[in-house]
């Protein structure tokens, strides 16, 4: 049986639940324009003032959205777990005024206000991200894009992805398992790195396999290059107000900032 895609040529964008938060129910474009030029704004600041107001911003954004704040802070964890390698790294290897010394090494005090620029950067993008995209079912995300003229191919390309990356590690499960059954324990020797290289080829392989009968599917059903829409958004005063408020938030951000 061939397989299918839930969006084979039709797209449809389901309607927010009401139990979700006010950020659910705005229109996923502005949402995502939203996202965008908060993105680009905290990413051109400098001054640690706005960035930790920033943080704050991403914050109460997170709070008051469907998710919730503790879902977005642990989506924080696997960031965080990162930007310490970098808040210990960065004030060694970034010249200027001596912080503070361990034998041969100085850390100065631009490389440590540069770090912490980066830890307050990264969490409030991803605060932000979480708390405007991370509730925006695929369908929708996708609905969005096509509305703010993104290329066809690459909404297709983002669609796709995220919808059989879940099938691809299925399959390498499955594939784990027949590997554990006839007896492949790992270890570092050339058996194991010669088994995993099979692995990967068997994964290619499938993968092709799999494309071919997911295109053969999609055309059966009338694809032709493009998905259809059947429903579209539809801007409303809770959207007006929101889009206010952004660029409010957003030029508060550029006056700290570069004025």
């Amino acid at each position: 049986m061939a397989d299918t895609t839930p969006s084979a040529s039709v797209l449809h964008h389901t309607a927010p639940s009401t139990r979700f938060g006010f950020i659910e129910r705005v229109d996923p474009r502005l949402r995502v324009v939203t996202a965008a030029a908060f993105s680009v704004v905290v990413a051109l600041a400098g001054r640690l003032p706005t960035l930790a107001t920033a943080l704050a911003v991403a914050g109460a954004a997170a709070a008051t959205s469907g998710g919730g704040l503790c879902r977005a802070l642990r989506r924080l964890v696997p960031l965080n777990v990162f930007l310490l390698l970098v808040f210990f790294v960065v004030p060694l290897s970034v010249p200027g005024e001596p912080w503070a010394s361990a034998g041969p090494l100085t850390a100065t005090r631009q490389g440590l206000r540069l770090a912490i620029a980066i830890v307050l950067k990264g969490n409030a993008i991803v605060l932000a991200l979480a708390a405007l995209l991370g509730t925006l079912d695929l369908a929708a995300l996708g609905h969005a894009l096509h509305h703010l003229r993104i290329p066809d191919k690459l909404v297709h390309l983002l669609l796709f992805t995220v919808r059989y990356v879940a099938v691809l590690e299925q399959e390498r499960a499955r594939l784990g398992v027949a590997m554990k059954l006839r007896g492949f324990r790992p270890r570092m020797n050339r058996h194991t790195w010669q088994t995993y290289g099979y692995l990967v080829g068997m994964l290619l392989v499938r993968s092709l396999d799999r494309s071919e009968r997911i295109v053969a599917a999609m055309k059966c059903r009338g694809f032709c290059g493009r998905f259809h829409l059947l429903d579209h958004f539809a801007w409303t005063r809770r959207d007006t107000a929101f889009a206010a408020l952004g660029a409010a938030v957003l030029a508060l951000l550029a006056i700290g900032e570069w004025l």
